[in-house]
Parts: C-alpha cells; sequence; structure tokens
C-alpha cells in the first residue's frame, strides 16, 4: 500500500487534502510542516487536539513519496500506537507499530516491511528503538537511504523536571549521534522554560527551530471546588452536567480507584477501573470499552490516558490534586478532543496539599529537585486557590498572557462566570501560628489540623480538655471564621511555606518565614468558602443546548434521523474492523454529511474529514445511508 497515489501531487497541503480531508492547516501547522518535510528539526509545543500528530504524519508520506524511506515514531504509549496505525491504514497510509502485545511472527512480518522501504510510518516505545537489533536495522536502511525521519512523541518524558520522566528517553540521544543527517522532531503537550530547555540538551536538538502553539484550550471550562464530601460532589456534577457523557476521574490511589469506581456503578454510572494493578487483559478491556462505547467513566490512575485519542470525552474530574500544573494541564486535555465543550473539574482540600507536601519531602531525589517540585506545586496551589481568572494563571504558567475570559466566550472558567467573594484572612494567619506557638510552649507538643482548628473556634473536645487546651489566651480567638475558611487559611500558610507538616499524624510546625506572618508583614486575601450558584446557571444553559446529546452542528428533525443512520452504519463498519467508532469518522464529519446531504461522491469528497481512501472505501455507502 502506498501513502498516496503514484501521480498524486505530494506537497503537504495536496496530502493533508487528500489522505486525510481537511481543507486547511491549522495555527503553526503548515511551518512546521514545511520545515520538517524539507529536512530541519524542530521542537514542537503544541496543547493536546491541536493536531501534533499530523506535524509528523504529513512530513514523513511527503518523504517517503519522495523516497526517503520510514519515519521512526517513538512513543511510549501502546493505545497511541494501535489508534494511530488504525486511522492511518485507514486513511490509505501504510503504518505499523512494534511493542509488546505483538507475537513473535507477527513483529517478524512488520519487520520485514520496515527492511523492504515499503512502510510509512513505524511506532516504537523508546526501549526498542534503542536496542542493538533494533538500531542494526536501521543502521542497515541508513545505508540505503531509507531512513525519514524520527519523530520523538511525548517528548517531555527525557526531562527530569518534566512530570512524566522515563529513564528510557535518555538513550534516544543515539539517533543524532548515529543518524545526524536524519531530520528529529519532538513533540509534547506540556513543558514550562526549564523542561524546554533539558528536551533540546538531552536531545541534541540545540539547532532546531522551536514551534510554541497557544496553550489556550477554549472550549475547556475549569472549575475547581473545596472539598466538601467529595464523592457527593462528584456526583453531582455527573448527574447535573454529565449524565450519560463519557468522562474520565483521577484518583492517586489504585485502592482510592477501586473504591471511586465500585461506588459510581452503584449509583447508576458506568464506571470501570483501570490502574498498573490490574491484570493486563482487564486493563485493556476496560480502554476498550472506554473506546468503543458511549458514556463509560473511567476512573483511573495517572497511567491511564495517555495517547489516548477518544475526541468525545465530555468531563475529566479530579479526586485528589495532581503533582503540578503540567500533570493537570495534560490530563485535562483529553477532554474535548473535537473541539466541542468540555469540564475540567477538580476537587482538592488541606490533606491533598499535605500529601503532596510529604511525598516530595520523603523522596529519593536530591534538594535542588525538591526545591523544583515544590515550586510547581506551589504554582498548582495557587491556581486552586485563585479567586481571578483560571485561564490567565494556567496560560501564564507557561509563558502565555492572555485576558480574563468573560461570560461570553465559550466556556469561561468558574471565577469568571461566578467571581467568588474574598476575605482578608492576614488576621486570621497570625492567630493560627499564635495558636502553634502556643502549642509549643505548654511542653513542646505537636498537633495537625483538626485539632488546632477546635482550639481556635472554642470547642469543648475531649482532646482540648485533656491537653488543658481551653486555658490558652487563643482559644476560642477564632470563633467567627468558619471551618471551611479556617482550612482554607492553613491550606495557604503550607503553600506559601510558613507551615509544614511532620511526621505520621502530619503535625503542624512553623517555618522561620512565619515570623513575617505574625510581624502583619505577609497579606492573606482567600476565596470565600460558600456554595457558588455556578452549578444551577451552567445546568441551566447546558439543559437549553442540549450540548451532551446534540450533534455537533444544528440539524433539523429529518437531519437527526440521517446524523442517527449514519452514526449505526459507523458502529458496524467500527466493529468489522475492530476499530474505535471515531477512527472510521469523527462525529462532526457525520454532522456535516447529514446536514448537506451530499449528492454525490465529488460533493462528499469536499466535507471536512473525507480523504481519498474514506472516499474510495465508504462513498457509495455513505450515500446510500443518506439516500435511505
Amino acid at each position: 500500500m502506498s501513502a498516496l497515489p503514484h501521480a498524486a501531487p505530494a506537497t503537504p497541503l495536496a496530502i493533508l487534502q487528500q489522505v486525510f480531508g481537511y481543507p486547511a492547516f491549522r495555527d503553526a501547522q503548515a511551518d512546521i510542516i514545511d520545515h520538517v518535510t524539507a529536512g530541519g528539526d524542530a521542537l514542537v509545543l503544541m496543547p493536546t487536539g491541536g493536531g501534533k500528530s499530523l506535524c509528523y504524519q504529513i512530513p514523513a508520506i511527503a518523504r517517503h513519496r519522495r523516497d526517503h524511506g520510514v519515519t521512526v515514531v517513538v512513543s511510549p504509549l501502546i493505545a497511541l500506537m494501535h489508534d494511530q496505525v488504525g486511522a492511518l491504514e485507514e486513511a490509505g497510509v501504510h503504518a505499523a507499530f512494534l511493542n509488546s502485545t505483538l507475537t513473535l511472527e507477527e513483529t517478524q512480518k512488520i519487520e520485514r516491511e520496515m527492511m523492504s522501504g515499503r512502510l510509512v510510518l513505524l511506532y516504537a516505545a523508546p526501549e526498542r528503538v534503542t536496542t542493538p537489533r533494533f538500531l542494526a536495522q536501521l543502521d542497515s536502511l541508513h545505508e540505503r537511504g531509507l531512513v525519514s525521519l524520527f519523530a520523538i512523541d511525548e517528548a517531555h518524558c527525557v526531562s527530569q523536571w518534566g512530570h512524566d520522566f522515563r529513564e528510557d528517553y535518555l538513550a534516544l540521544n543515539v539517533l543524532h549521534e548515529r543518524y545526524a543527517e536524519v531530520p528529529r522532531i519532538a513533540l509534547t503537550a506540556t513543558a514550562d522554560d526549564l523542561t524546554r530547555a533539558d528536551i533540546i540538551t538531552r536531545l541534541q536538538l540545540a539547532d532546531a527551530r522551536v514551534f510554541v502553539s497557544s496553550f489556550d484550550r477554549p472550549n475547556i471550562r475549569y472549575a475547581i471546588v473545596e472539598k466538601d464530601n467529595a464523592r457527593t460532589q462528584l456526583l453531582r456534577f455527573i448527574h447535573d452536567e454529565h449524565d450519560g457523557d463519557a468522562g474520565i476521574v483521577y484518583c492517586q490511589s489504585r485502592k482510592k480507584v477501586d473504591e471511586t469506581a465500585d461506588w459510581l456503578t452503584s449509583e447508576g454510572i458506568t464506571a470501570l477501573p483501570y490502574h498498573a494493578g490490574l491484570d493486563a487483559d482487564v486493563r485493556k478491556k476496560h480502554q476498550d470499552r472506554f473506546l468503543r462505547e458511549d458514556g463509560v467513566v473511567i476512573v483511573a490512575t495517572i497511567a491511564f490516558g495517555m495517547g489516548i485519542d477518544k475526541p468525545d470525552v465530555r468531563f475529566v474530574a479530579h479526586l485528589d490534586l495532581p503533582k503540578n500544573i503540567e500533570a493537570y494541564y495534560q490530563e485535562t486535555g483529553r477532554g474535548g478532543r473535537d473541539g466541542l465543550a468540555a469540564d475540567a473539574w477538580m476537587a482538592y482540600g488541606l490533606a491533598d496539599v499535605v500529601n503532596q507536601r510529604r511525598m516530595i519531602d520523603d523522596g529519593p531525589a536530591g534538594e535542588e529537585f525538591k526545591r523544583g517540585q515544590r515550586a510547581k506545586l506551589d504554582a498548582l496551589l495557587a491556581l486552586a486557590e485563585s479567586h481571578d481568572c483560571r485561564r490567565v494563571r494556567l496560560l501564564g504558567y507557561f509563558g502565555e498572557s492572555s485576558e480574563p475570559c468573560s461570560v461570553a466566550r465559550q466556556n469561561p472558567c468558574d471565577n469568571c462566570l461566578t467571581p467568588p467573594a474574598t476575605w482578608d484572612a492576614t488576621d486570621a494567619a497570625r492567630k493560627a501560628l499564635s495558636c502553634i506557638y502556643r502549642f509549643h510552649q505548654n511542653g513542646g507538643q505537636r498537633f495537625g489540623a483538626g485539632h488546632l482548628i477546635d482550639v481556635l473556634r472554642g470547642k469543648a473536645t475531649d482532646k482540648v480538655a485533656q491537653f488543658h487546651h481551653e486555658r490558652l489566651s487563643t482559644f476560642g480567638i477564632g470563633a467567627d471564621v468558619s471551618e471551611s475558611q479556617w482550612r482554607a487559611v492553613l491550606r495557604q500558610l503550607i503553600a506559601l511555606g510558613h507551615l509544614q507538616t511532620e511526621g505520621e499524624y502530619n503535625t503542624l510546625e512553623l517555618t522561620p518565614s512565619a515570623r513575617d506572618v505574625l510581624r502583619g508583614d505577609v497579606t492573606l486575601l482567600l476565596r470565600q468558602a460558600i456554595e457558588s450558584p455556578t452549578k444551577r446557571k451552567r445546568s441551566a444553559a447546558r439543559a437549553e443546548r442540549g450540548r451532551d446529546k446534540a450533534p455537533p452542528v444544528a440539524l433539523d428533525d429529518a437531519g437527526l434521523a440521517r446524523f442517527a443512520a449514519l452514526k449505526a452504519w459507523r458502529a458496524d463498519i467500527a466493529r468489522e474492523h475492530n476499530l474505535p467508532a471515531y477512527v472510521v469518522f469523527h462525529d462532526a464529519t457525520l454532522a456535516e454529511m447529514a446536514r448537506s446531504q451530499p449528492g454525490s461522491l465529488d460533493a462528499l469528497a469536499q466535507i471536512s474529514g473525507v480523504g481519498a481512501k474514506k472516499l474510495e472505501a465508504y462513498g457509495s455507502e455513505i450515500l446510500r445511508v443518506l439516500q435511505q
């Protein structure tokens, strides 16, 4: 199979239109593709759903047509390999993957295709690419001029400062050292300045052009709530906003994943667990159901989601705080890849802050690395506690300036939709630190947040009586501050480094900088911990537009019937080819077919997403379905 008919032009735009069926490039795609097709190296930072894959797939096809041979795509993600190879083959591009899911016979067959020069793209994991056997095969191809391009996906994995460092990536500098004249493109969706510099150094991309696209995902609404019975909050969010939608719920531990999935199932939601502790066959079964069925919710550790191309994930929820903004951005970016409205919802509390701090402090890394991780966590906490625009803060972290999102935009963040009230917590912070100081004076004792809040609010508990803390001058001095407000104060004091937690019981300890707060040199302005009316507004708006069940374009009753018929036809094709339905055609493409009712193959070819191979394979059938 060839990437294009022999007589077809192989310019990048022609490939985009004929193979992939899209009329024009987006944003920086054209510049990136022209540069790489011409043989230049590149580092590409582009958000999830921004079209990164085309930035190496189109150069791979164009260079293959010029007899430059195979493009090797380095990826750690088996799911991405399967999805992208299936989609490329559907589009008429000869592609394959080498990974642990193949038998020896299947592996040898693919290796023969690679060595023949017929293969356009080959996906492989970094640990395979750097083996002596694979490098010897590359040597043989290289001697014949049949190594076209190296594409290193998820390039942040090479950096110790990235959120998903993988040691296997460090050996990829061999590609430059061994095949210096073969162009390389490294791609990632998330990398701050430190991580970008590390990628360039470790992959020896000093001469590469750096392309940075906007990190804004305008179709995603960001909302962060304070934990107050997180399960109930999650269930209300799903029922009110996303009943019947596909979604991902992230938890920190395997145990919590299992318990949350079981609980959601008991509440009538189709929820499946996914984590490394499950049997591999079970994980694959759950992932396949998520990809191929409608309305499935995956509850997962962060092991799930990288490389998942499912376009209609309508929400991503976090029940635990991620490690940093890069991880948060990468995980939330798995929602709304089709460009339609999606929600990034997170619940977090004081325990999250304490746990993340402890994991950093107790880790085996050196102090310099720990300082970097603490700074990244602080940035995430600032985002969570912010009372201004979430989007401005998120984009600002990646060095991109932006205006606050207004209610008029596609999906404004929770703070812009319903601006929170704020209060000056400076005096409350001083009271809390004073109380901890008096604990120390009273026998050098240390206590956790719960007991501290009880003393500040003047609660006569057994523990208060046991330690005679009702005699402290700070007993009851914070009775006018609610428990949730006190927890917000303590979160901020820990986040700002004025408090730290110690030992198994997370007792609170003053740090040297606490003196600045006690002297009044630090101002603490916090958001009010109140129930926001945001949910009611959003639910009403969502009900009005019916966003979860409606097609991507407005259709009349007859159009809706055509859309439903096309989806049923697509489901049959997907089952026949053992592919997720969106690999055959996205919903947006089917909806446009239903709206425009093309009456000929030429008219059908004008619809975005209908390439030459798919037109040839399915065109007559689609026209038949539309006519019926």
